[in-house]
This record gives C-alpha cells, sequence and structure tokens, in this order.
C-alpha cells in the first residue's frame, strides 16, 4: 500500500515537471534551417477576389500623414513604411494578408501567412498572382525572406534586413 501511494505522489510531481520541461523550448533558425522549413510545402495560388478589393489604399492619404507622423499602430490597422517609399498595411480584421502598397497608394504585392503564431510562413504574389518571395516569421523581431527557389533575400533584425553577407540592405520603421 506505502509503495503505491508513494507511486501516484512521484507520478503527480514528476509528470507536471516534465511537461513544463517540453513546453519552455524554442526553435532558432539559421539561413539554412529557415530556407529547409519553406522549400517543404509549396505554396497556394493567390486569391484574386481579395487583390481586386484592395488593388488601390483606400486609405491613402490618412496612411501617408501618419507615415509623417511617425505613427505605425492605428485602431484598425497596423502600417510599415520602408526605405525605398513602399509601405505595407495589415488591417486588424484579417491578419492573414499583408498588402503592400507604391509610394502613391497602388497595391504592387500581396502577403499571405499560413498561421498567425510564431514561427509562421508567408508567400508573397504580384498583384497578378506570381510567387515573388515567401518567408519565416520566427518572431517579431525577426524574419527570413526567400526567393521562390530558396536564394536569400533578407535576414529582417528588428528595422534593419542584412544580405547573406551581413550588410544592411533595407530599413524600415519598427514599432517595439
Amino acid at each position: 500500500m506505502l509503495k503505491k501511494f508513494l507511486l501516484t505522489i512521484a507520478i503527480f510531481i514528476v509528470i507536471p515537471v516534465q511537461a513544463e520541461t517540453l513546453l519552455t523550448g524554442g526553435i532558432d533558425y539559421n539561413v539554412q534551417s529557415a530556407r529547409e522549413e519553406l522549400m517543404q510545402n509549396p505554396a497556394k495560388a493567390l486569391n484574386p477576389y481579395l487583390v481586386a478589393q484592395n488593388i488601390t489604399d483606400n486609405n491613402y492619404q490618412e496612411n501617408s500623414r501618419y507615415f509623417l507622423q511617425g505613427n505605425v499602430e492605428l485602431k484598425d490597422r497596423t502600417l510599415a513604411f520602408f526605405s525605398d517609399s513602399t509601405y505595407a498595411v495589415m488591417y486588424n480584421n484579417d491578419r492573414y494578408h499583408v498588402w503592400y502598397y507604391s509610394n502613391n497608394g497602388k497595391l504592387i504585392y500581396t502577403e499571405e501567412k499560413d498561421s498567425l503564431d510564431y514561427p509562421y510562413k508567408s508567400y508573397k504574389y504580384t498583384i497578378s498572382g506570381r510567387l515573388v518571395n515567401m518567408g519565416l516569421r520566427v518572431s517579431k523581431e525577426e524574419t527570413f525572406i526567400y526567393t521562390p527557389d530558396g536564394k536569400l533575400i533578407a535576414h529582417w533584425l528588428k528595422d534593419k534586413a542584412y544580405n547573406e553577407q551581413g550588410k544592411i540592405i533595407m530599413t524600415r520603421k519598427y514599432a517595439e
């Protein structure tokens, strides 16, 4: 009887500790492991109806003002402004899509995510549906971006994008 009691106590003590240990680990990616993760599954086709709905930025004037003010977190959307004069909009009611616009508010790319939890994969398309690049978003601060054939385009760390040689190739306004 004492053995059964001790075994029961041991189970209640050991199992929660082991379960906690299994859940606390993180995944670290490097250029090669991120590439391998993205190349496992092919990209899906883009929904042309969604593209047509977002072909121009209906909030272009307002988004331009927010850019000048340095404001990127709004009630209904998040903005990202890039050093090449393009910008991106992600609406809170559809966080699976990001819309990339030229400096005059015309849609140039759309990005589709496979999840909202890190790490997740994203696929960026032209408005005609051609895959431009694919990314592995490891965290808010880190993203790996590759060509459709697996060549590294950029490794974003916070507000800077680096090429494979570690040179900064682009910057963005980034909200902490």
